[in-house]
């Protein structure tokens, strides 16, 4: 069985690069910095243009609150001791760099638009749910229905990831250097999901047209999920994905290809014992 790098939590120490490049602190808002209420909660700091905020002290209500009322431009934010806070950077509709500082729960930056979030710990269910655009990187592992549901952007997993992960994706990019449990890209609608490790069960079950890359093992494809041939163009995709989540140190031509048979699409008889 072949191993990724950094699979089984044995991190590499390479981190994913957003699609696009964090600014740096000198590059803050220092305007909106100026405009702060001095009603604004204790814990929170702003330091060469980089807003900090301590969840030890600060209402997760009035962080989101904060984060969704960004005037324009970009603005770069730390988030301090999550502890496993659920929600947390939720529906973000700008372009703001966060970086969460620990591990965090159930759907960490669901709902982002253009904004980057990057957990440094590990991320419960639902981390990314529904993403429409941006990028999500979390260096630890993610529980179940990473992922899911989403419509664009970049989800990249630095460890493993549970089962479901990118359930019903419509269009995401999803990255695991790690392993996937079992059902992930159950009917998975379009866009690409990429394991650098291995799958666990029925992978791909019920998929419409996403393309799945497996480097290691998978213990069982789904219904209606076959292997594919990997051709250059998509060696190609493949080398690009995985530049974009920062994963290095392995080869593109490694991996195998999934994705529909197209049986399900229409209603066989021959085919009644697979629905």
């Amino acid at each position: 069985m072949r191993r990724s790098g950094g699979a089984g939590g044995k991190q590499t120490g390479a981190r994913a690069e957003p699609a696009r490049p964090l600014r740096s602190a000198s590059q803050g808002d220092a305007s909106a910095r100026g405009r702060r209420r001095s009603s604004d909660p204790v814990g929170t700091a702003a330091l060469a243009g980089v807003e900090v905020v301590d969840l030890a002290s600060t209402p997760l209500r009035e962080l989101n609150r904060r984060l969704h009322e960004l005037a324009a431009g970009t603005r770069s934010w730390r988030i301090l001791n999550p502890n496993g806070a659920h929600a947390v950077a939720c529906g973000l509709d700008s372009e703001v760099d966060v970086e969460i500082e620990g591990h965090v729960g159930y759907y960490c930056a669901g709902m982002n638009k253009l904004a980057t979030v990057h957990v440094h710990g590990n991320a419960g269910p639902g981390v990314a749910e529904n993403l429409m655009s941006g990028a999500v990187i979390v260096d630890g592992s993610a529980s179940q229905s990473a992922g899911a549901s989403g419509h664009g952007g970049l989800l990249a997993v630095h460890g493993d990831a549970s089962a479901r992960c990118g359930i019903s994706m419509k269009g995401i990019d999803i990255v695991v250097r790690g392993s996937v449990g079992h059902l992930s890209a159950f009917m998975a609608q379009t866009g690409r999901l990429v394991v650098c490790g291995d799958a666990g069960e029925a992978l791909g079950d019920s998929i419409y047209e996403a393309r799945l890359y497996v480097r290691g093992e998978v213990a069982g494809l789904g219904a209606d999920c076959v292997e594919k041939e990997l051709r250059d163009e998509h060696v190609t995709e493949l080398s690009d994905l995985l530049a974009r989540a920062g994963v290095d140190g392995v080869d593109a031509r490694e991996f195998r290809r999934y994705g529909s048979a197209r049986q399900l699409y229409n209603f066989k008889v021959d085919n009644a014992a697979a629905y």
